[in-house]
């Protein structure tokens, strides 16, 4: 079983991708920077860029994971329409190419499986979250309409939304105990998230026990989405 995490680096990348190689999984990266993972096979890539090689994909891929990502939280009156470019550019525009070049390689596969990655912030108005959530309810649209018209050659399409986890992306939101802590109240669950509440979710769903899930936007969001207590 061969997979492709694009964005391993770091972060949630990075445990779908330890997670992966744990299982036996043979995981192909591709990102920016090397991922410190052994049994890795890295590819050098930047997802904004149009003219990226994306040659080194397989003939056969039985999934594929996309979840480069960017936090740009400002006012909207402050925002440009550059911060609205980047954030297309990484998590539409990028995922647009990552996926029409592996096309072919997952409809060859017996049931491939993409996951890509929201933010609950896309369903939920969130402050200063006009830019990202408007990127990532752009991807939401994209992931839905390709699991429609990818059924037909059995490959699932879900996105995954977390809330705030903690990776490299947001330390900043969470740089000290009160940060964290006011996070954690945020939640309905009661703490923010950690990489390995994603992981496990995106592995399941890149499973054969998932087979007939397609087309969901799952919350991973320890309820901030849908409660209140």
């Amino acid at each position: 079983m061969a997979v492709l995490v694009v964005g391993a680096s770091s972060g949630i990348g990075k445990a779908i991708a330890t997670g992966l190689i744990e299982s036996g999984v043979d995981v192909i990266s591709a990102s920016r920077n090397r991922p410190s993972i052994n049994g890795i096979v890295h590819h050098n890539l930047d997802v904004t860029d149009p003219s990226a090689d994306l040659s080194f994909i397989p003939d056969v891929l039985e999934g594929l994971v996309y979840c480069p990502g960017s936090i740009n939280l400002k006012p909207f009156h402050r925002l440009k329409e550059e911060d609205f470019q980047k954030d297309l550019d990484i998590n539409v525009l990028g995922a647009i190419r990552v996926l029409q070049a592996a096309f072919k390689a997952l409809k060859k596969s017996d049931g491939a499986s993409v996951v890509l990655f929201s933010t609950v912030a896309a369903k939920l108005g969130m402050n200063f979250h006009a830019s990202i959530a408007t990127s990532k309810a752009a991807l939401e649209g994209l992931g839905k309409s390709l699991a429609a018209e990818w059924s037909a050659h059995n490959i699932c399409v879900n996105i995954l939304a977390p809330s705030l986890t903690d990776t490299p992306l947001a330390s900043q939101l969470l740089s000290n105990e009160d940060r964290r802590e006011a996070s954690n109240k945020r939640h309905p669950i009661g703490r923010f998230g950690k990489a390995e509440d994603l992981s496990n979710l995106a592995q399941f769903l890149l499973s054969k026990e998932s087979s007939w899930i397609t087309g969901q936007v799952i919350g991973v969001d320890g309820g901030m989405g849908s409660l209140k207590p």
